[in-house]
């Protein structure tokens, strides 16, 4: 791996490191602030024979790296080079996502409130991150109740002459209709009402409304009181499900890192204005590296995008590059981002609390693996596997009449979904209503790429009953992997009958109970990948919707067609919009917007 004159060649200055095997897959992704010591610390590495690093080692035919000008650089390039390319022995946050947020639209002229899951620069407020997407909208049902506003589409709000059936019902103000100051008052008061909320700031929110009520009680205005009285009370509810754990107002993440044997456990607490909002946490089996390593990768992937970077950050040891994190954050959150590890007071007392969520961890994970252990071995004697089916695989074809064909591949690794082994499959080679040749088709694209990187599942189900099963198993001894996995047709041939369990070279279909853990588990997959599967179609209906029309009007690309859709909200308010109205939408002015509009309007213009 090391030639004797390589070293020799290696500055002392800050890059990334990628290390390779002889396909030239990229097996880890490091960095340092001087490549030459590091490198040279893998040359001199003696350890056991066991040890993940000579393991990896082992394996590494080549090295490349890539020369930065300072250490804040390789940060950010080996976050994206491990995004990108998921090399084998670096820490992949399986469950990485981005967690809903609630948006308050507060640069538009009549604000919205909405859940998103990505954080712009573009004048909103957001909160959050919600942990628990039911937690999320019981926020979100609670401030829409107590304090309406608009819920229709588009930044501006087109003038109606009768209010929608939200307006009808009183869940809207009917800004459209009534847009007078008096409205205008009453809806920019709704908006800090429910900005006081998502802050934290209830109690405050309570004492003001108190205040209101005694005042509409004196004024006589009885009905106006009793509402306020009903907004106290909703109020206070969710006070009482509030867990203060800090005397401020800062938003915190809290990590916890706890390691047992090879394996290690992840906890962050969410607190938010003082108050806990939620929490995540991770497994990692055997992660490759020491714990601070470990914590500067998770903490480098976890933030990578710089959305949900709270005030502060809690850490339980001092990761290799503290003060470039630090650094980093602050300026992906434009503000002030602090990274600390507390030793003593309250914030240890978050520490400690973060880590028994971690500690937790691996008691979750234990039960998880001793149910899937006990459902793997009863699918592998009922079904009559040859292998424990470790990891499975489910595809599912989705067409209307042989148009907009696609295949849908789903993956399940010990019962649990790999979503990062999910696939979508566009139909090249079949026109026409052809299920079969469509499963071939894919089927032979998959399993192809799997032969060749030495990735098939160990249990394929197939959606459908003999016939489908067949067209995979041609499609098998074509490549000549019949024998290197195991196979299941799962269909409901009719509506009175129960679910069939199809096997190659066997005659009669395998029958389970309803309620059987074994089909309950194949059901779960099947169904999963029709999910999937419809998803993409509806997907690609819509995108065929708009392209029947949109794209058939002169100077309308794509740039422009989103820009019109974000800007009004639907193709329907496009039709119906005038002609100023579109010439205000970003890229279009008024020669195209007048075109626009005498393609949906020719007998007008």
């Amino acid at each position: 791996m090391f030639p004797a004159d390589f070293l020799k060649t290696v500055p002392h200055t800050p890059g990334v490191y990628l290390m390779l095997d002889k396909r030239s897959a990229i097996l880890y992704v490091g960095k340092s602030k001087d490549l030459q010591k590091r490198l040279a610390s893998y040359a001199r590495f003696s350890g056991a024979e066991h040890n993940k690093t000579t393991a990896m080692l082992e394996k590494v035919v080549k090295i490349e790296m890539i020369i930065t000008r300072t250490e804040k650089e390789a940060l950010i390039l080996e976050a994206s080079l491990i995004k990108q390319h998921k090399p084998r022995y670096n820490i992949i946050l399986r469950d990485d996502k981005n967690y809903p947020l609630i948006k308050v639209t507060m640069q538009e002229e009549w604000p919205r409130v909405m859940m998103t899951r990505r954080r712009k620069n573009d004048g909103a407020r957001y909160f959050g991150p919600y942990s628990s997407a039911s937690s999320m909208w019981s926020t979100l049902r609670l401030i829409t109740a107590l304090f309406p506003l608009r819920r229709c589409k588009g930044e501006t709000l087109r003038p109606r002459k009768r209010p929608c059936l939200n307006g009808q019902m009183k869940h809207c103000l009917a800004p459209c209709v009534n847009p007078a100051p008096e409205v205008r008052a009453t809806y920019r008061e709704h908006v800090e009402k429910i900005i006081m909320i998502l802050e934290g700031r209830n109690t405050d929110l309570v004492a003001r409304l108190q205040h209101q009520m005694q005042l509409e009680s004196q004024a006589l205005e009885f009905e106006k009181a009793a509402g306020i009285r009903d907004q106290i009370r909703a109020l206070s509810h969710s006070l009482e499900k509030q867990v203060v754990i800090a005397g401020h107002a800062k938003d915190q993440d809290v990590f916890g890192l706890v390691r047992k044997d090879t394996a290690v456990g992840i906890a962050i607490l969410f607190i938010r204005s003082g108050i806990i909002s939620g929490s995540r946490t991770y497994f990692l089996e055997d992660p490759y590296g020491d714990d601070q390593t470990l914590l500067s990768q998770i903490l480098n992937q976890y933030y990578f995008h710089g959305t949900n970077l709270p005030q502060e950050i809690l850490l339980p040891l001092a990761p290799d590059d503290l003060e470039v994190l630090a650094e980093h954050f602050s300026e992906l959150s434009h503000g002030k981002v602090s990274v600390s590890i507390p030793r003593r007071g309250d914030r240890m007392q978050l520490i400690t609390m973060a880590r028994a969520n971690a500690l937790q961890v691996f008691e979750e994970h234990g039960k998880k693996e001793r149910s899937w252990q006990g459902l793997s071995v009863a699918l592998q004697q009922k079904l009559h596997l040859e292998r424990p089916p470790e990891r499975i695989e489910c595809l599912d074809i989705s067409n209307i009449g042989g148009r907009q064909a696609v295949g849908s591949l789903v993956r399940f690794e010990q019962g649990q979904p790999r979503k990062d082994g999910y696939r979508h499959y566009k139909i090249k080679s079949v026109s026409g209503p052809d299920d079969y040749a469509m499963m071939g088709e894919v089927l032979e694209r998959r399993l192809t790429r799997g032969v060749n990187e030495d990735s098939l599942p160990d249990l394929f189900v197939v959606d459908g009953g003999r016939g489908q099963l067949g067209m995979a198993m041609h499609v098998a001894k074509q490549l000549g992997i019949t024998d290197d996995l195991d196979w299941i047709g799962i269909a409901k041939e009719r509506e009175d009958e129960g679910e069939k369990l199809y096997k190659p070279g066997r005659k009669n279909p395998i029958i389970l109970l309803p309620h059987d853990p074994v089909l309950l588990c194949l059901m779960r997959i099947r169904d999963e990948s029709h999910r999937y599967g419809i998803t993409f179609h509806r997907k690609l209906r819509r995108k065929s919707t708009l392209a029947s029309e949109l794209d058939l009007i002169s100077g309308v690309g794509p740039s422009r067609k989103k820009a019109l859709l974000k800007h009004l909200g639907s193709l329907k308010q496009i039709k119906a919009a005038q002609v100023d109205q579109l010439a205000k939408v970003a890229g279009v002015g008024p020669e195209l917007a007048q075109e626009i509009h005498a393609f949906f309007h020719p007998k007008n213009c």
